[in-house]
Formats: C-alpha cells, structure tokens, sequence
C-alpha cells in the first residue's frame, strides 16, 4: 500500500539551460547498510547499469557504498571538472546537473555529499531518500538549500524506519515532491535474491530496498530529471507514475 504523506510541490529548476554548453550528468547512488556498491542484487546498482547503458549524452553514473562519500565527492569533482585543474570555475559549477539517491544509511550519504556539494556552490538537480536513515552526525531529514527537487519514500514498520518528511532548509529554492509511505506485511518478491539475515534482520526497512514498486518510481524520476536536461531547461517529460506526475494527479482529484 502506498499512501501520499503531505502535499508535494510540483517541480522546479533554477533556469533555463538555453544557450549554454551541454551539461555534465551525473547520477550516484549508495548503498545501505554494509552493502558493496556493486552488488548487482541491488535494485539501483541493476538501474544505474541500465542507465549507464543509454546514449545519454554528458551522463556519468557510479554507485558506492555508503562509506565511500569521500570517493564519491573526489569522482563528481573530477567529473565536473573538465578543464583539468582541480578547481570548479562558475561555469562548470553552472553546467553541473547531480542526481544523489540511496536506501537507509545511502540516503544518509546522498544527504550529506549533497551538503559537501552545497560548500562547493554545485547545484543538485534531485536527492532521492529511501527510508533513509541517518549515520553518526547530521540531519538526513533536513534537505540541503541546494538541492532543487527532493522526494521521500518511507515505511514506519519496525525498528528502524526512515524520515516521515522532508523539511527543506531553504523552502523558497527546494520543492518537496512528495513523502510517500509503503506498508509492509511481508516482504517483496525482490527480496528472495537477499542473504537470510538481510531477509530477517530489520524485515521492513530491508523491504523497501527489494521492492520494484519503489524502484520503478525512484527510476522514473531520475529519468523525468535526465529529460529535462536534455530538452534544455523546457518542461520535462514526466511518465505518469513519476513522483511529480502522481504529486499533481494527487493535488487535482476530487
């Protein structure tokens, strides 16, 4: 069951894009737990391959275990950094377009680079959290004044659950596009390829990193944020079962 946990803002960018160099895409994702960031059992280590394989011009994608913030900060740095200085000039801080996801202490990553990014004066397009939960300091529920875009999927089963909402730091740039709440009394299919004490230990919030419905929708929304880039800051193409596209079909229904 998924259930719309508060009103969501239907999407926002910064500005157009018209007119300036092709951007630099970048999707990362981490994993939770003490997960490697390549298992392939993993639903968004299996989507950021399919991504990976795409013609998508400028996109570079890379999934990393939820230790690995720093490794993963040094990569988007160098990504960005096309002029080969070590440093970020305004305009290669400009054409930056970053997508951060991840499940449990992954979202508590995503959360905290996209602070470390914030210092930097890099923009994020999208931070996805999926029953994140936060890891030694910080505030995982607290959305960077960087970040444009921010959706939330999370279940309230069990010892360990994710954030309720989302709170942005800086309301009049970051639009919340939704808090969506899936209960669970079993676990998902997904979860079978799963080793037994991730199947038993903490059986619901392990559910949400098994189930394709919160991966179809994590997907979805990374593609609407891969769309726009392409069509140069224009409306994005949203498929309707992305969290903006059901965030408004919620807003207008009787």
């Amino acid at each position: 069951m998924l259930a719309r946990s508060s009103s969501a803002a239907t999407r926002t960018h910064a500005s157009s894009r018209e007119g300036q160099h092709q951007s630099i895409i970048i999707v990362v994702a981490f994993e939770g737990g003490f997960v490697r960031g390549d298992d392939d059992h993993r639903f968004e280590i299996q989507m950021i391959r399919r991504l990976s394989e795409e013609n998508i011009p400028g996109l570079r994608t890379a999934s990393f275990s939820n230790w690995q913030r720093g490794k993963a900060q040094a990569e988007i740095l160098r990504w960005l950094d096309t002029e080969g200085n070590g440093h970020l000039s305004a305009a290669e801080k400009q054409n930056a377009d970053v997508i951060l996801l991840g499940h449990s202490w992954g979202g508590s990553a995503a959360v905290k680079v996209a602070r470390h990014l914030e210092k930097w004066g890099v923009p994020v397009l999208l931070t996805v959290q999926i029953d994140s939960i936060n890891k030694l300091w910080g505030h995982d529920c607290v959305t960077p004044a960087n970040v444009a875009n921010a959706v939330n999927f999370f279940q309230t089963r069990g010892l360990a659950h994710g954030c309720r909402r989302l709170w942005p730091a800086d309301p009049g740039h970051t639009h919340v596009l939704g808090n969506y709440r899936f209960d669970y009394t079993k676990q998902p299919r997904g979860c079978r390829s799963f080793s037994w004490v991730n199947r038993h230990f903490l059986r619901t919030h392990n559910a949400m990193d098994c189930d394709d419905r919160v991966w179809s929708r994590v997907e979805s929304d990374v593609l609407s944020e891969i769309r726009w880039v392409e069509t140069g800051g224009n409306a994005p193409v949203e498929p309707e079962y992305s969290s903006a596209a059901l965030s408004r079909a919620a807003e207008t229904r009787p």
